[in-house]
């Protein structure tokens, strides 16, 4: 009896299973879509406690400089003049260049980690260090020479006197920057980012304290603001390295110091001198907008303008630049895993939400384009000439979102390359032509300038979205996993020699 109702009831769990598969193949798919909302629901998660830490951690250091830069302007207009110029000279000739050189970490260290193979961070950390600072030595020298490179190029003389005073004193910095963006990296591939925001955050406090103290109470002046630079670059290395070396979050990816770091540099330079490269093309364009807008009728006014509009934009860049950094640390995480389809899920659900925060910001822009200028100026046609390139930095800035983001995916997948060729043709074949045309043979002015960078913007976006729609993510994964294979092979030849 037992075995005629023992196979009773595997007659009807078959009958059972078989209407399942073949009656309802809707309710597989109501499953399968429950499933799918699940995996975005997931990765919406993982990025948002990503990227509003990275996104934190951007507009506090970039902070740094600014505040400097507002203490010194209450010394008067030359010394405010000396500090802008001699700050934009050291992002263009120093910062930019590091900042681009050590993005080369998030493809390496993420999809190491994603990989599991968790010490190869810390070599790839030290590797980038030794690498960043003897790039700095150079740099440095240039910094020395700020003064006589300004005058050079046809500034003024007591402005560039101040200027050269003020770089000399921010060369300390230089080293710092070095190390600290190292450090950003290799905390941020391992999802690790609220310490870097903490470190920042406490770096920013003192920073105003520091500055208070060196400009206004000291008699240092605007070489007291360079200083406080250089003293709390210096204070978040510190914070930093010492939360490296005793955290146990980083006790599998941070062993010690390895000779293993000095070998090897120039494959970490074939990606982080695209890397740099990618970064400055893009970053020096805007740079050359306000230098160019000096040229054209009314120099005074087109130069105060395109500088409000480029500092506004420089503020609200800081939001895609940490869903970028988000970007790149979740692909890279993902291909390194061979996980294909997470990298994909990745890219979209991080485009949905670049979408989303280009509207809102551009929606505020465009709310306050007539009282924006009062922040900056009481000139009434500052004010009225910014109000009118408002809509033209809206639109700059939502496809500024999407190449931020775009430019992230390249950095996950190791496209600096391809980001470093698409940046060049994108501003410097196209938009830095059409702006001179616009700007100065079609008499736009200063909106014709923006208006080239808009437009490469476009170029740029459209090409970035092409290379990512077409991407085989199947063979991406398989790359991270034979770049990650590589470097464990190397690795290992490393031990056995030292053995």
């Amino acid at each position: 009896m037992l075995k005629e109702n023992s196979k009773q009831m595997e007659q009807e769990t078959e009958k059972v299973d078989k209407e399942i598969t073949t009656v309802s193949p809707t309710a597989q798919h109501v499953v399968g879509d429950n499933s799918d909302m699940q995996s975005v629901k997931e990765e919406v998660k993982k990025q948002f406690w990503l990227s509003a830490p990275l996104i934190g951690v951007s507009l506090l250091q970039y902070s740094l400089q600014v505040i400097s830069v507002m203490f010194v302007g209450h010394l008067g207009s030359l010394p405010l003049s000396a500090a802008s110029i001699a700050t934009s000279f050291a992002s263009v000739t120093g910062f930019t260049f590091l900042m681009g050189t050590a993005s080369a970490l998030e493809t390496l260290c993420g999809q190491s980690y994603g990989a599991k193979m968790y010490g190869k961070l810390g070599i790839y950390m030290q590797r980038a260090m030794f690498v960043l600072l003897i790039l700095s030595i150079p740099l440095s020298i240039i910094w020395t020479y700020t003064e006589t490179i300004l005058v050079f190029v046809h500034q003024d003389k007591s402005i560039a006197n101040l200027a050269g005073s003020y770089a000399q004193y921010m060369i300390p910095s230089i080293f710092a920057y070095a190390l600290l963006q190292c450090l950003n990296r290799f905390l941020q591939t391992q999802n690790n980012v609220f310490p870097v925001f903490v470190c920042s955050g406490i770096t920013t406090c003192l920073h105003v304290l520091l500055c208070w103290v060196l400009v206004l109470k000291t008699g240092l002046g605007h070489k007291g603001a360079a200083l406080a630079i250089s003293v709390s670059y210096w204070l978040n290395v510190i914070l930093l390295s010492c939360y490296v070396k005793f955290s146990s979050c980083c006790s599998q990816t941070w062993t010690g110091f390895s000779i293993e770091a000095l070998s090897h540099i120039p494959a970490f330079m074939k990606l982080g001198f695209p890397s740099a490269v990618m970064v400055c093309l893009e970053l020096w364009s805007f740079e050359l907008l306000v230098l160019l807008s000096g040229l054209l009728p009314n120099p005074v006014l087109e130069t105060s303008t395109l500088s409000i509009c480029l500092n506004t934009s420089l503020t609200l860049w800081m939001i895609p630049v940490g869903l970028g950094g988000t970007a790149s640390t979740r692909i890279s995480n993902e291909l390194g895993a061979g996980n294909p389809k997470g990298a994909k899920l990745a890219v979209r659900v991080v485009v949905a939400i670049v979408i989303v925060e280009g509207i809102m910001m551009g929606s505020i822009l465009l709310g306050v384009r007539n009282k924006l200028g009062y922040a900056f100026s009481s000139d009434p046609k500052v004010i009225s000439y910014v109000a009118s390139m408002i809509p033209i930095v809206a639109a700059g800035n939502f496809l500024d979102g999407f190449q931020c983001v775009l430019s992230g995916v390249a950095r996950g997948c190791g496209w600096q390359k391809i980001g470093a060729c698409v940046n060049l043709g994108s501003y410097y074949l196209v938009g830095a032509p059409l702006g001179l045309l616009l700007g100065f043979h079609l008499h736009l002015g200063g909106r014709g300038l923006w208006l080239g960078i808009v437009t490469a913007l476009v170029v740029q976006v459209m090409s970035l979205s092409i290379i990512t729609l077409v991407t085989n993510w199947d063979q991406e994964a398989m790359k991270a996993k034979d770049r990650v294979g590589s470097s464990n092979n190397e690795f290992r030849e490393a031990e056995a020699s030292i053995i």
